[in-house]
């Protein structure tokens, strides 16, 4: 019994090592079945706050800071007075003894992190040739009681001591900031001042002291604001009061509280008219601007706006200012209204005098599509900000026109899903707002106005060599840890190609819509991290897709399908043909492939992505009754592969 097990087992070995030795020997390339389809993704379990099925768990929580602020503009010196008033809410199961805040101005200051990192040469967010030294200026830290807090500031971050431990589950404390910024010119896109002929436009954003997240994967999130990560903020009500010379028209993504002290009657019988309006309504047109009669007369005025289940406020003023704006029709049947608002400069030959019209579309599109507007309000703002995105307002380059202008307004106004909607970490996870974003708006613009500025399919073989350049990072690298020029590809358009795929190639729109529907009502007004997204989708659509998040996401992995060999069945073409196809890269992809036979015929031939499970080269058969001229994978060209020239077999 002894020798019969020795015997079968060194039978056992001898027959594994020769299946290895000629597997590894005859099929080249650097594809790993074994590590594409290794069995274990997810470095952690579900939790009571995270669940394994992608859902929040059933005791998620999320701190929560409402705010009150009152501000002044100077439109002179370009300088804000404020105080904002925050009250905040501890859900946590922690005891916090000190809350950290983000003073996302102190970035402009010469002494400022982002400041001192901004390359020699061109760079989106700043220059060594600016003089302008910004940053807050803090006058007071105090107690709702009036107290004095102690407090210390961090570059972009100020760390404020509570006088006693602020308890957990519900704990709440008020703090008030006095403080005042010059807003820069150019604040790394997101912020700044467009000169324009009847006056400056000031597009106003991070421009309070703002509470950091407090949640379970890091604890306070505490990275430094160095502009090429963007914001991870909690959810509050606004309440604002903006004091601004009486020439300045203000415009904000909330509810105008009172718009009978700052528009003219005219101007409120037009607002009236757009609320019900799907056409543009001008309510102060081009040749009103500079009329001192579209302008209540007053020196100063203060307006009053509220937003409500919102992560962040902005807002923008310009006695230059032309305002339009129609009525947005909402699923529920409730309405928004699209509102746009431009210099004389950005008005005229297909400019900004559609962006209502882009805004209107854009809104309802998605709105219908995936999940409900929720502001009262969506305004376009035309700026020397090329792109910016807010909750119910946006800043747009003042020069876009046409299709330019459609899709930086499509795309921007996209935002309020991915990441206003959708609370993800923007420091961490660009691609979780960008690349989820650029997806739905590749969506948004194929229907809009029957395809007027419909693109061409992409080419996934001209797209390979620059989305999988080995220079790249994984797209998983946070924006601070990519290239500047990378950031474009990372987070925006290579993201999308894979989404593109996955919806398109790998689960089909059906299933990919309805999980990716799934995904924005789990975690609307809430935290998801990567785990989070990946699982939503792979329960929901039920498909395991490690493999696919493991290339596309995790790694810069590459892909290369290549024909091998075209044969025959006992070398006989009536019988049939045999194809062997290589993986020779490291992502695995299904396959698609177009046999065309002799006389013309056209045969083709769909595999599913488990033919890479266990296996480096493939063969199978297509049945056919003459000989074939050519076979070609991926005739449409919808994957990134790298070397089509061995995509290719002629007889």
């Amino acid at each position: 019994m002894i020798k019969k097990n020795i015997l079968a087992a060194a039978v056992f070995l001898f027959i594994n090592s020769f299946q290895i030795f000629g597997q590894d020997s005859q099929e080249p390339g650097n594809y790993s079945y074994k590590e594409a389809f290794a069995p274990i993704f997810y470095s952690h379990n579900g939790n009571d706050y995270r669940s394994a099925s992608g859902k929040p768990g059933h005791k998620y929580w999320q701190n929560r800071v409402d705010y009150k602020i009152k501000a002044s503009l100077n439109d002179q010196t370009k300088e804000i007075d404020a105080i904002v008033e925050m009250d905040y809410t501890n859900n946590s199961p922690d005891n916090l003894d000190f809350i950290w805040i983000q003073l996302d101005q102190n970035m402009f200051s010469k002494k400022g992190r982002g400041s001192q990192i901004v390359p020699v040469g061109k760079s989106r967010y700043g220059s060594h040739d600016d003089p302008f030294d910004g940053g807050y200026t803090i006058e007071s830290v105090k107690s709702v009681n009036g107290d004095d807090l102690a407090y210390t500031i961090t570059d972009t971050r100020m760390q404020v001591f509570l006088p006693q431990e602020l308890s957990s589950g519900g704990g709440n404390t008020g703090i008030q900031i006095a403080y005042s910024y010059t807003i820069p010119d150019y604040g790394a896109d997101r912020t700044g001042v467009l000169s324009t002929a009847n006056g400056a436009v000031f597009s106003v954003a991070q421009w309070y002291p703002r509470v950091a997240v407090y949640d379970d994967i890091l604890g306070w999130n505490v990275q430094p604001y160095t502009g090429p990560g963007e914001f991870y903020l909690e959810y509050g009500d606004f309440e604002l009061e903006i004091t601004a010379p009486a020439k300045q028209i203000v415009v904000c993504g909330g509810e105008l509280l009172n718009p009978g002290d700052v528009y003219t009657k005219e101007q409120l019988k037009r607002w009236e008219q757009a609320k019900n309006s799907d056409e543009t309504v001008l309510i102060r047109s081009a040749e009103e601007v500079t009329e001192a009669s579209s302008r209540p007369g007053k020196k100063e005025l203060t307006w009053k706006f509220r937003l409500n289940n919102s992560r962040d406020v902005a807002w923008a003023a310009s006695a230059a200012f032309i305002i339009d704006a129609a009525r947005i029709n909402l699923p529920d049947g409730k309405t928004s209204m699209a509102v746009s608002a431009y210099p004389i400069e950005s008005n005229g030959n297909n400019a900004w005098e559609r962006s209502t019209e882009y805004t209107k579309s854009s809104i309802e599109y998605y709105a219908e599509k995936w999940y409900n507007y929720p502001y009262p309000v969506a305004v376009n703002v035309a700026s020397n900000v090329g792109g910016m995105e807010y909750p119910g307002i946006v800043f747009c380059g003042s020069k876009a026109t046409g299709a330019s202008l459609w899709g930086v307004t499509d795309h921007e106004f996209g935002h309020i899903w991915f990441p206003m909607i959708v609370g993800s970490n923007e420091r961490l996870h660009a691609w979780m707002d960008e690349g989820f974003n650029t997806l739905i708006n590749s969506l948004s613009r194929d229907v809009f106005n029957n395809g007027e500025y419909k693109a061409a399919k992409y080419d996934g073989h001209k797209l390979a060599p620059l989305y999988f350049d080995d220079e790249l990072e994984p797209i998983m690298s946070s924006p601070q840890n990519m290239q500047e020029r990378h950031i474009g590809t990372l987070a925006y358009r290579k993201p999308q190609l894979g989404l593109t795929i996955l919806r398109e190639q790998i689960l089909g729109e059906e299933r990919f819509d309805h999980a990716f529907k799934t995904y924005i009502n789990y975690w609307a007004y809430k935290h998801p991290t990567p785990d989070d997204f990946f699982r939503t989708m792979e329960n929901v659509a039920g498909e395991s897709l490690g493999w696919f998040w493991r290339s596309w996401f995790l790694n810069n992995w590459k892909l290369d399908q290549a024909i091998r060999e075209v044969s025959y069945v006992d070398n006989d073409p009536s019988k049939g043909a045999v194809v062997t196809v290589d993986n020779l890269e490291k992502m695995p992809m299904p396959l698609i492939i177009d046999a065309t036979t002799v006389s013309g015929k056209k045969v083709r031939v769909k595999l599913p992505v488990e033919i890479w499970e266990r296996n480096r080269a493939f063969s199978f058969k297509i049945a056919t009754d003459e000989a074939l001229s050519s076979v070609v994978i991926d005739p449409d060209k919808v994957f990134p592969d790298i070397n089509p020239a061995n995509n290719t077999w002629s007889n």
